[in-house]
């Protein structure tokens, strides 16, 4: 069978004419189709794809009055009488299903759940090297030609050619995938190609997984103390069937819990069963990958740096059942596994579950759906826990095990802060004079530091004194960031960049002024007041090419950088017993801003990367530079106190009506035509009201009012809030809305249910 690869539409010959309805049962499939607000379709199964077609395949039909043929998945296959004249399946692609009965009752209720087609949420759980067949058809793979390297010592190549060697140096890759991770178009590898530095071999086999992906020889399981004990036990009660099967595992940081994943993993394996494992960001967390690695030996770990090719082979790996843990960030909550135990999401408060395109899914609460429809439990594990879940935790809806202990009886680092009104009076720079006097004695004593500033780039902000006049993004309503790499001013949101301007472009005073410290900046400080240590600076921008958080943290932990200093990435997930200094350069930057879980994050953030220090001998110290040092949220994180902080917050959530004491929906319309986008949203929310006017006490729908970004990438946004204590009528009603309210063209609406993203 002749397959073209184009994914949503065939060229092949006309399909027969409809067939109508015969009075008597016949075999029909329910298919979606990728088309916006287009319904479940019914086509007939012709008898020579009656054993072919089934739920979760994907098939090929005619569709519209041209009968083109379209991609679409198999939803519901029955034997029933038709009531109008049907098309039939032109096609199956697949020569098995993709999706089981159990993805796709997980798919249908993400798809209701979160008010997105459901079109998307399977070509979500499937992914696109899956449906490709990437790396089964023969392909041609580029490796470096032998002697390549002494060849290109006496050369002189670009640095584009020096990126593509280095990327061809971690294994043959496809010219395209060779590309992406070079950060450069074809004209380089072709030149390379016509130097002889590059060979081409042709391969039906898919892409193998990397060296560093490979089985590591197993260890031993450690010791657990008493907490860890309570916890494990937790956990195999759970397994064993005891209610409730869902397990918040609330302990500090340093305290155990990946080694209490492992072992309750341990005997899921032994059942001859399969664990899935959900953490914040695969290349943000190697040590945990390699700690799983080293118990489990082969182990599938999805990540989003993996090419198709790869993608699909621990695709199959684990539909297999050749692989009994998998590891990956939110998109691995979809993994086939056929024979599912236990699944574990660490970290569980991080944003970085929530997606933020459709589907606007999730991972923890599709991890709790899929865990209750296949009758398994789910751990969730965090230092410092959302309020949704410790709320749950309170409720009874979660069985909550606390470990309030470090591992070896270690305690927890003092958490001390600087208060910057203060300080600011004494020191110019980004450091505090404590602070600095803190580095230099961390340093003294053979330590190493770790330096969280939550702001890239060199300046946050270019003004002009003379005038006022603010450099902004001409697309965006955001100030322009300075970066000094090549000397640009450049949007975090739609990276438009311009030259830093030398003077004022409004009156051309020479002294405009760069304010505000970002990473660039604290590096360049740092680098100046302590010439003597190696400094590493992580961030987006210094983190681009393939494996550089994994070598970054690798020369961190031989020792051979001293001062580590970055952005939130740096805060998650790393266990240096070395490190006996944390510095906060500023604690305020997301605390004030227009959403309601500002200080929920700020606690979190300052108490995570407070956990990275005291994990060894020499123990360690925090210090928190911060102008708000009574601000409840930092005050509760300097005493490592999750409880007070929880006690606090929530009857402020309660008085509100926000989550977790109310379901929340935000409706977010953008077009280029601002007056356009702000009728479209009246227009639906005069829609919502009018569907929710009979609805339970309580519901509110606030706006339309200007987004707090109120643009972005030339698009005029508008939101609107839904609060209320029924989710269901508030998805009915924005459900109502999307079938009836007509969007003017260029203009746009989402609806995001249980935002994470308020701005």
């Amino acid at each position: 069978m002749s397959i073209q690869r184009n994914l949503f539409e065939f060229a092949a010959p006309a399909p027969p004419p409809l067939t109508p309805p015969s009075g008597k049962p016949q075999r029909i499939a329910t298919v979606q189709v990728r088309r916006q607000r287009l319904q479940e379709l019914d086509y007939l199964v012709p008898d020579e794809l009656r054993s072919a077609v089934s739920p979760g395949c994907r098939v090929r039909v005619p569709l519209g009055r041209s009968n083109r043929l379209v991609e679409a998945y198999c939803v519901r296959v029955e034997d029933r009488v038709a009531d109008r004249p049907l098309k039939a399946v032109a096609d199956v692609p697949d020569s098995r299903g993709l999706l089981d009965a159990k993805m796709l009752q997980l798919t249908r209720w993400i798809a209701d759940y979160y008010l997105c087609e459901h079109h998307a949420v399977l070509e979500t759980a499937v992914p696109a090297g899956v449906r490709q067949r990437a790396g089964t058809r023969p392909s041609v793979l580029l490796r470096p030609a032998d002697g390549a390297a002494q060849q290109a010592a006496a050369m002189k190549l670009t640095a584009k050619q020096q990126a593509v060697l280095a990327a061809l140096a971690e294994g043959p890759l496809a010219a395209d995938e060779l590309a992406r991770r070079a950060g450069c178009g074809t004209g380089p590898i072709q030149k390379l190609r016509s130097l002889g530095l590059i060979a081409a071999e042709k391969t039906r086999v898919p892409t193998a997984v990397r060296p560093a992906e490979a089985p590591q020889v197993r260890q031993s399981h450690l010791q657990l103390n008493a907490s860890q004990r309570e916890a494990l036990a937790a956990v195999e009660d759970a397994l064993a069937g005891n209610p409730p099967s869902t397990i918040l595992l609330h302990g500090v940081t340093g305290s155990g819990k990946t080694e209490v994943y492992i072992q309750a993993i341990a005997k899921v394996v032994s059942s001859g069963r399969q664990a899935i494992v959900l953490v914040p960001e695969i290349s943000l967390t190697p040590q945990t990958v390699e700690r799983f690695r080293s118990r489990f030996g082969e182990v599938a770990v999805l990540h989003s740096h993996l090419s198709d090719a790869e993608r699909h082979h621990h695709w199959q790996q684990i539909a297999r059942g050749d692989v009994a843990v998998v590891v990956g960030a939110r998109s691995a909550v979809f993994a086939p596994t056929p024979r599912l135990g236990l699944i574990v999401l660490d970290e569980e408060h991080e944003s970085s579950f929530k997606q933020d395109s459709a589907p606007r899914y999730h991972a923890r609460d599709v991890a709790l759906a899929r865990a209750r429809a296949e009758g398994i439990p789910l751990v969730l594990g965090s230092a410092t826990p959302s309020l949704e879940s410790w709320r749950s935790a309170q409720l009874g809806q979660f069985r909550l095990i606390s470990m309030p202990h470090r591992v070896e009886a270690r305690p927890l680092p003092h958490v001390g802060t600087i208060d910057l009104r203060l300080e600011k009076s004494a020191s110019r720079g980004a450091l505090s004079r404590r602070l600095a006097q803190a580095i230099t004695a961390a340093l003294a004593d053979g330590g190493q530091v770790i330096l969280l500033l939550n702001r890239r780039g060199f300046a946050t902000h270019i003004q002009c004194p003379a005038c006022g006049f603010a450099l902004h993004c001409p697309h965006c309503d955001i100030a322009l960031t300075h970066h000094r790499t090549n000397h640009t001013a450049l949007c975090h949101y739609c990276d438009y960049q311009v030259p830093a301007p030398p003077v004022c472009p409004q009156c051309n005073f020479g002294g405009i002024r760069y304010s505000g410290v970002g990473t660039q900046k604290l590096e360049a400080e740092v680098r100046a007041r302590f010439p003597q240590a190696a400094v590493l600076r992580m961030d987006t921008d210094s983190m681009q090419a393939p494996g550089a958080h994994s070598k970054a943290l690798a020369a961190f932990r031989r020792g051979d950088v001293r001062i580590l200093l970055g952005t939130q990435m740096i805060a998650k997930g790393l266990d240096f017993p070395n490190v006996t200094l944390v510095g906060v350069i500023n604690a305020d930057t997301a605390l004030h801003l227009p959403d309601f879980r500002a200080a929920e994050r700020t606690f979190q953030l300052v108490t995570q990367v407070a956990g990275r220090t005291g994990r060894g001998p020499k123990g360690g110290r925090v210090l928190v530079q911060t102008f708000s040092p009574d601000h409840p949220a930092i005050a509760a994180a300097t005493q490592h106190d999750y409880a007070a902080f929880a006690a606090g917050e929530l009857p402020l959530r309660q008085a509100l009506g926000y989550p977790p004491f109310g379901s929340m929906i935000r409706i977010v319309v953008r077009g280029e035509n601002g007056a356009a986008a702000l009728a479209c949203a009246e227009g639906i929310a005069q829609h919502v009201r009018a569907s929710l006017a009979g609805a339970a006490a309580g519901i509110r729908v606030l706006g339309p009012a200007p987004a707090p970004f109120a643009r972005l990438r030339g698009l005029h946004r508008f939101q609107i809030h839904l609060h209320g204590p029924e989710a269901d009528a508030l998805r009915e009603a924005v459900a109502g809305a999307r079938r009836s309210v007509e969007s003017p063209d260029g203009v746009q609406w989402i609806a995001d249910v249980d935002p994470i993203d308020m701005l």
